[in-house]
């Protein structure tokens, strides 16, 4: 039903196509390519581009992610139904709940590990960095430091920073006998570490440290195992329909399905990178985890519900 008029709006978003038995193949726009290869079906609802694999079981995802807003809503109203994602982002989405985000300065004891001539105090830091099979071009930008004395004594200092490159939070990992390990600021994690630097209309990967992100491109730690549906990094994936890699550490596997069931109520496209064999992504060399990310595996809601059975 009103075929037409939802194929209208695809032309308006993804431009012109042909149409090939009861499939209609436009151009992708997720991997550019310049032949049209996204196979669209209206009968089944799914779309599948034959170069890149995209795919999903509802058109209105295409919409979502390369549409206007507008366009949602004419979808909307000739499907005769509303995204229940879109319901759920209006009750995520208020502005009233919104808390201003703290501002907050590096220790004064901080010394960057990016500067050229570095004290003699530095060695010590660098060498557990490189025992991490952290890169120069790492510490460059990350903008990696440390702390050689007062409250982060011994620590390496990995900052975060917001839209506006202020520092909103940093995490500070021992790298000699200091205890515990980590000792970050009482201040909300409820931030998106280095948002300056994450874009979402592009594969998310989502793990658990800061030390787990530096291995993987647009990575974002969640400081933890669990993500709330009202935190800030759950309502930016949301708003972008951003596709989301879930690589937590193998020993938080029913706190990662917990989150993948979380994202698919939203209509989020989710894949789930294999970890086993490490202790975190951390531990792993950027060409593994690239390697699994590449073999990751798409969770849709009736894998979850195979995956949850079968846990039972």
């Amino acid at each position: 039903m009103y075929e037409t008029e939802k194929l209208k709006i695809l032309k308006d978003i993804l431009g012109s196509y042909f149409r090939s038995g009861e499939e209609y193949l436009f151009h992708c726009k997720k991997c550019g390519h310049d032949k049209k290869k996204l196979s669209v079906n209206f009968d089944k609802n799914v779309f599948k581009c034959w170069i890149c694999d995209y795919r999903g079981n509802n058109l209105f995802r295409l919409v979502k992610r390369y549409g206007s807003f507008l366009q949602r809503q004419e979808w909307e109203k000739y499907s005769n139904t509303i995204d229940i994602s879109s319901s759920l982002e209006e009750l995520l989405f208020t502005e009233e709940e919104q808390e201003e985000e703290v501002v907050l300065k590096l220790p004064k004891e901080f010394t960057s590990l990016a500067n050229r001539n570095l004290p003699l105090s530095a060695l010590e830091a660098k060498k557990y960095l490189q025992s991490r099979g952290i890169t120069q071009a790492d510490i460059l930008r990350w903008k990696i430091g440390y702390c050689k004395k007062g409250e982060y004594k011994d620590r390496i200092i990995i900052p975060s920073f917001n839209n506006d490159g202020k520092v909103n939070y940093f995490v500070a990992r021992s790298y000699g006998r200091e205890w515990p390990p980590y000792k970050n600021p009482n201040v909300s994690k409820d931030i998106i570490f280095n948002q300056l630097y994450i874009d979402f209309k592009n594969d998310l990967v989502l793990v658990e440290g800061a030390f787990d992100a530096v291995k993987a491109d647009n990575a974002v730690p969640i400081l933890g195992s669990s993500l709330r549906e009202d935190s800030k990094l759950f309502q930016e994936i949301v708003k972008w329909d951003t596709t989301v890699y879930v690589a937590l550490d193998p020993d938080a596997e029913k706190k990662a399905m917990k989150l993948i069931k979380s994202l698919l109520l939203y209509g989020v496209e989710v894949y789930k990178v294999d970890v086993t064999g490490y202790k975190d992504v951390g531990e792993m060399t950027r060409e593994e985890f690239q390697k699994r990310k590449g073999e990751a595996k798409q969770i849709t809601n009736e894998e979850y519900l195979n995956s949850a059975f079968l846990s039972l």
